[in-house]
């Protein structure tokens, strides 16, 4: 697990989430720990390595 460090798209807060490495794409939804708002986020790793990480707003 890798914790990683990002804007939230709805309330631009810097939050936090943990990132699981042993799973080279991920696509789910989190809510913001300070909005609580869903964001999707879209994680890609190669050897461990983070290669794409992108949070986009759900609409409601």
């Amino acid at each position: 697990m890798e914790e990683h460090f990002f804007q939230c798209p709805y309330c631009w807060e810097e939050i936090s989430m943990l990132l699981d490495t042993s799973v080279r794409h991920q696509v789910y939804v989190e809510d913001c720990e300070v909005c609580c708002n869903p964001i999707e986020l879209t994680v890609s790793y190669e050897d461990a390595v983070l290669t794409e990480f992108q949070v986009a707003s759900i609409e409601q």
